[in-house]
C-alpha cells in the first residue's frame, strides 16, 4: 500500500483572531495525519496573520498567505493555488472539526472512484462559546445530487466537505462574482454538475454561526443567492420551477436567520418574499407556520430554549436527537426531497443540456 493522499486543508481568515487559533488545532489534531494547512489572511486589521504565522514556525505543515481584502473566494482561491494536495478541504477560520472528520471523509472518497468529486460531513450549529445549539445539518442525499443541492443547500456550509482536486481545475475554483454569501454554495453545484457526492453520516464538523451579523447581512446573502440562480441558468441547468423553489426555500432559510437573532419583522418580511416566490410548498412546511407564530411571539422562540439548555449543561447529542425523533425526521424528508426532485426535474434539465449542446454545435 502507497503511502496515503496530501490533503490541503484552505483556510480563508479575515479579521479571524478570535477563533482561529481553535480552528487550528481542530484541524492540526486530525487523524489522518498527511495535510497542509493554508491560511491566507485576507487584509485583516487584527492579528490573524500573526496567528497563522506563530503556527507555521510551530508546525511545518502550515503555511501562512496573506493578500489585500478581496473576499472569502479570492482568499480560498489564493490557497488552492498553493495547494499540492490531491484532495481540498475548506474550513472556514471560525469552524471546528472532530479530530476524525478527514480520515472517514477520505475513507470514503479512497473507496469511490473518480466520478466522485466530492464527500461530505453532518455538521452541528455552534455558538461563539462553542456550545451545541441544537440545530444541525444532516442528510443522507448522494449520487447526483445537482438538482436537489439547488433547490436546498442540504451541504450546510463551506466547512463540511472534502473535493477532489482534479474537479476543481475541471471546472473552476470559488467564483468572485457573487456577492457575499453563496460562493461555495454555486462552486458545488458546478461540481454536482458533473460528479457524483457521498457522505460521511456523522456529525463531525461544528458550524459557528453568529447570528447577529448573518441576519445583518440577510439582504446580500439574498442578492448573492439571485446571482447563483443566474449562473445556473447560463449553464441551462435550470428548470423554472426549480428556480423558483430555489428562492422559496432560500427566503425561509433568511426567516430562521432573522427569527434566531430576535429579529420579528424581518422574519415576517422573509416569508412573505418566500410566499411571494413560491406559495405552495412554503405552505406545506410547519417550520413556517412556527416562524411566524414566533415572529409575534418572540419569548417561545425555540432557538433561545435550545440555546439555554445547552448554556444549562443539557448535552445535544445525536443520541438526543435520535431519542426524539430529530434526526430521522430530517433524514427522512431529506430522502422524500431528493427523489421527487430527481424525478420531477432531473430528466427535464438533461434534456435542457442536450438541447442546448445541439444548437452550439
Amino acid at each position: 500500500m502507497g503511502p496515503s493522499p496530501l490533503v490541503s486543508v484552505i483556510i480563508p481568515a479575515y479579521c479571524a483572531s478570535q477563533f482561529l487559533a481553535k480552528t487550528l488545532d481542530s484541524v492540526l489534531a486530525q487523524t489522518y495525519r498527511n495535510i497542509e494547512v493554508l491560511v491566507v489572511d485576507d487584509g485583516s486589521s487584527d492579528e490573524t496573520f500573526d496567528i497563522g504565522s506563530q503556527y507555521e514556525r510551530r508546525d511545518s505543515r502550515v503555511k501562512a498567505l496573506r493578500q489585500s481584502n478581496a473576499g472569502a473566494a479570492a482568499a480560498r482561491n489564493l490557497a488552492i493555488s498553493h495547494a499540492r494536495g490531491e484532495f481540498i478541504a475548506p474550513i472556514d477560520a471560525d469552524d471546528l472539526w472532530r479530530p476524525e472528520n478527514l480520515e472517514k471523509q477520505m475513507a470514503r472518497m479512497l473507496s469511490s472512484d473518480n466520478s466522485v468529486g466530492v464527500v461530505y460531513s453532518w455538521s452541528f450549529d455552534i455558538d461563539p462559546d462553542d456550545a451545541l445549539l441544537g440545530s444541525f445539518h444532516a442528510y443522507n442525499i448522494e449520487g447526483d445530487v445537482y438538482t436537489t443541492l439547488l433547490c436546498h443547500n442540504f451541504l450546510g456550509n463551506a466547512s463540511a466537505t472534502l473535493i477532489r482536486a482534479a474537479c476543481l481545475k475541471d471546472v473552476g475554483c470559488y467564483s468572485r462574482d457573487l456577492v457575499q454569501g453563496c460562493e461555495d454554495w454555486e462552486l458545488y453545484l458546478r461540481i454536482a454538475a458533473k460528479y457524483q457526492y457521498k457522505v460521511v453520516p456523522e456529525f463531525l464538523v461544528g458550524y459557528r454561526k453568529s447570528l447577529k451579523s448573518m441576519s445583518q447581512i440577510c439582504d446580500a446573502m439574498a442578492a448573492s443567492h439571485s446571482s447563483l440562480l443566474r449562473c445556473a441558468e447560463r449553464a441551462a441547468q435550470l428548470p423554472k420551477p426549480a428556480r423558483l423553489l430555489s428562492t422559496s426555500s432560500f427566503y425561509i432559510y433568511l426567516a430562521h436567520v432573522c427569527a434566531e437573532s430576535g429579529r420579528q419583522g424581518e422574519t415576517r418580511r422573509w416569508l412573505g418574499k418566500a410566499l411571494n416566490a413560491e406559495c405552495v410548498t412554503p405552505l406545506l412546511r410547519s417550520e413556517v407556520y412556527l416562524l411566524f407564530a414566533q415572529s409575534f411571539f418572540p419569548a417561545g422562540n425555540s432557538f433561545a430554549f435550545s440555546r439555554r439548555s445547552a448554556r444549562a449543561g443539557k448535552a445535544i447529542t445525536v443520541e438526543s436527537l435520535r431519542s426524539d425523533g430529530s434526526l430521522y425526521r430530517r433524514l427522512f424528508l431529506g430522502a422524500v426531497l431528493h427523489r421527487t426532485l430527481q424525478f420531477a426535474f432531473e430528466k427535464r434539465r438533461k434534456i435542457g443540456a442536450v438541447n442546448v449542446a445541439a444548437v452550439s454545435g
